[in-house]
């Protein structure tokens, strides 16, 4: 990033320092400036290809809205944001976007954030509790609908199912695992589902699909919760033989979640069949705007919004904006009342980065 010097008879010369890197959970700059707004924001990991693509985004996004930026990555630990908070206190923001991975145990950072009058905005995830400004993501128990919905429909709402569930102490795993459970049983009770727990660990994904379809040769669906299942899961049915054309009998449907360039690659490849694209620009793009609102005194209601997202009243003091996350499909149907938009669409974010 270019060295920018600001002269004055009082101030000596001041210099911004390099983004922050793609993991590691030092503190940096993106810009230097008396007047610009000062924010933090804590990337919530950097190991899967979502995350890194928001990692992009952010400080181009802080760029254009005329934010200052201080960045730290919390790697999916807790303890390590509650730090990375007290560090941008010390530090002066006037705003932090976050995205915590356990939502329960936010819950006192949270409330001394707030006692400081410091407004957050959470990314993907929805604190259990604690106020923040405004909470950025899409509807997650849609996700798991529109996962079953094509699942069952491709079935024709018989057989075997393996859902690789992500994290259970995140709100996230539990939206899209508990609406994915409820759409099969009431509208394909006869397709069974395996329930797998992974953490959001691609390994134990990968581990356990081989073991359920060791047992079970016959699964013919698998929902991962999202990409961080998709190299385990085809390495998986590589071995299996099963990594075979959507027309071919053996062929096992899978739909994801994210919507990253490998996942739109593979459906045009015919490896895997569906995604439900999470919006990682979007998410950018508006937990700052957001977090620049906060600091401008605006404030918002439930309702329809110009970004084409509805923002519902979640509890008292916590507002959260539902971006758009499409169903995407190779041929751009409808399964079971769905609509599905085509892997190629360049307006998908996930054709931008691929």
């Amino acid at each position: 990033m270019r060295l920018r010097t600001a002269l004055s008879s009082a101030v000596s010369a001041l210099s911004a320092m390099a983004l922050l890197s793609a993991c590691g959970s030092g503190s940096t700059t993106s810009a230097s400036s008396g007047d610009v707004p000062l924010v933090g924001v804590d990337y919530p990991r950097s190991d899967t290809d979502f995350w890194n693509s928001y990692i992009k985004y952010t400080p181009e996004y802080g760029k254009k809205l005329g934010l200052s930026l201080k960045t730290t990555n919390s790697q999916n630990d807790v303890a390590k944001l509650t730090a990375n908070a007290q560090t941008f206190i010390s530090q002066g923001v006037k705003g932090i976007a976050m995205a915590p991975q356990d939502t329960a145990a936010i819950a006192p950072t949270l409330a001394q954030l707030e006692a400081k009058k410091i407004p957050v905005v959470t990314v993907d995830t929805r604190p259990d509790s604690g106020k923040v400004f405004m909470v950025v993501r899409a509807d997650n128990r849609a996700y798991g609908e529109k996962a079953c919905q094509y699942l069952g429909t491709k079935l024709g709402g018989k057989g075997k199912v393996v859902m690789l569930e992500g994290g259970l102490d995140s709100i996230n795993g539990r939206d899209r695992t508990e609406a994915f459970n409820a759409c099969m049983k009431k509208n394909y009770p006869g397709i069974k589902v395996f329930g797998e727990a992974t953490n959001w660990d691609g390994a134990v994904a990968a581990q356990k699909l081989q073991t359920d379809l060791t047992a079970n040769p016959d699964i013919k669906g698998v929902y991962m919760e999202a990409s961080f299942a998709l190299s385990g899961t085809l390495q998986v049915l590589k071995q299996k033989g099963l990594l075979v054309d959507p027309k071919d009998k053996k062929h096992v449907f899978v739909v994801s979640n994210d919507g990253i360039p490998e996942e739109l690659k593979s459906i045009a490849a015919g490896k895997i069949d569906a995604t439900v694209s999470q919006p990682a620009d979007l998410y950018a793009k508006y937990a700052l705007s957001y977090l620049k609102a906060a600091i401008d005194g605006k404030t918002f209601k439930p309702g329809k919004t110009d970004h084409d997202s509805t923002i519902i009243q979640v509890r008292d003091g916590v507002l959260e904006d539902q971006l758009s996350a499409p169903l995407v499909t190779a041929d751009g149907g409808t399964y079971g009342g769905v609509t599905s938009v085509k892997s190629d669409d360049k307006a998908l974010w996930g054709n931008s980065l691929g």
